[in-house]
């Protein structure tokens, strides 16, 4: 038996051997061949430029002891860091400085670096969010229907930065399934009829278009039918991706790119109620909640302390380290009208990717939120960093 199959192999190969190659045109002439066109690496330049205070546009017009409070609000968590002690140190034994002599603190302590793209451009996006208040109740009825969840007990985090030290930035989410992880729930499934999450309600909302705000916000305040308030904060993430649902609409052409705010979505829902699971369940990401005990003024960001409206503002910490003063010069909402001030990066945001890309905390409630839902402005950053602090 192996003596035939090793003599079918033989035939084979002999066969393959003098089998007649396809004939091949003849070009008569000579041959051209196509230039070899080397294209040069573009090199990206790093994201921190050192500058001088003379150029930063707006730093003497700017009020920083305006700032000062929420800079010492970062202090609380940055004050053990070798880098940041000492300015932290002579910030706490300022006790309500005027402007000028904040401003000469921070102009001693830091080197302003503009940020910048990696094609060395230096403008970006400055978005904005705010705490809103939604109306609910500890238990469901048919008119408190939505659920605000606290973080699931099989939600899963990997970190994998110990292994792959260049994706310590990323955290995986899933869930266990037999013996293998796998992806999380996404919106669809969670707010779906199976109801996986069961349980595992905070809240129950009045409004599904309010609560996909909230998520995208990261916190809000409850108004309870019993006449209490309650604060949630951001507590996890169900690890897929933000998609904005506003794309989803201009895509449709439901309206334009300048039509587009957070006011006008909610109008859009208040047409089309049938076609509301559909638009928000484009987005798959899914946050979790948790809620602040005692008399909370303003929600903690990803730093850890409590928000300053108008003076906080999320960043990408990749690029921008948290907890550091930034310089911004932007315009105000739906206006060219100059904003020009310091901010303290205390926060991030799954919708916040970018150098040079921000997200500027206006406060809480309605007002705030107006403000917030209409931003989308161009913007430049200079990140204040301590005198002993490299750049990137």
């Amino acid at each position: 038996m192996k003596k035939r199959c090793w003599l079918m192999i033989v035939s084979l190969v002999v066969l393959a051997a003098c089998a007649r190659p396809p004939k091949v045109p003849v070009v008569e002439g000579p041959v051209l061949e196509e230039p070899v066109v080397e294209v040069p690496a573009v090199e990206e330049v790093p994201t921190l430029q050192a500058v001088t205070w003379q150029e930063v546009p707006g730093w003497l017009e700017d009020d920083p002891s305006l700032a000062f409070g929420a800079f010492l609000q970062s202090c609380s968590a940055l004050r053990w860091r070798p880098q940041w002690q000492a300015a932290c140190q002579e910030a706490l034994a300022m006790d309500n400085a005027p402007g000028a002599e904040v401003r000469a603190f921070f102009e001693r302590n830091f080197v302003p670096h503009q940020v910048r793209q990696a094609n060395g451009s230096s403008e970006g996006l400055l978005t904005g969010y705010y705490v809103p208040d939604l109306h609910g109740s500890r238990t469901p009825s048919g008119t408190y229907r939505y659920p605000i969840y606290s973080r699931p007990d099989d939600l899963l985090v990997v970190d994998l930065s110990e292994v792959y030290p260049e994706l310590g930035n990323y955290r995986l989410r899933g869930r266990v399934e037999g013996q293998r992880v796998i992806a999380y729930w996404d919106r669809s499934k969670i707010d779906g009829q199976g109801q996986p999450l069961a349980g595992k309600e905070l809240f129950w909302v009045a409004d599904p278009v309010e609560l996909f705000f909230l998520h995208v916000q990261g916190s809000g305040r409850i108004l309870l039918d019993n006449g209490e308030r309650a604060m949630v904060n951001y507590a996890d993430q169900n690890g897929h991706p933000y998609k904005s649902i506003g794309k989803f609409l201009i895509d449709r052409g439901a309206m334009t790119r300048d039509q587009m705010s957070m006011q006008n979505i909610r109008e859009w829902a208040r047409k089309n109620p049938q076609e509301v699971d559909k638009l928000l369940n484009q987005n798959p990401s899914y946050v979790f909640f948790r809620e602040l005990g005692g008399d909370v003024q303003s929600p903690p960001g990803a730093l850890g302390v409590p928000l300053t409206p108008g003076r906080s503002m999320a960043v990408d910490r990749r690029y921008i380290p948290l907890g550091a003063p930034v310089f911004i010069e932007t315009t105000w909402p739906n206006s060219d009208r100059p904003l020009q001030r310091l901010m303290m990066a205390q926060d991030t945001g799954g919708a916040i990717k970018g150098k040079v890309r921000g997200d500027f905390f206006w406060g809480m409630g309605d007002q705030a939120g107006a403000l917030a839902g209409r931003m989308k402005q161009a913007a430049k950053f200079w990140v204040l960093l301590p005198r002993e602090e490299k750049t990137q």
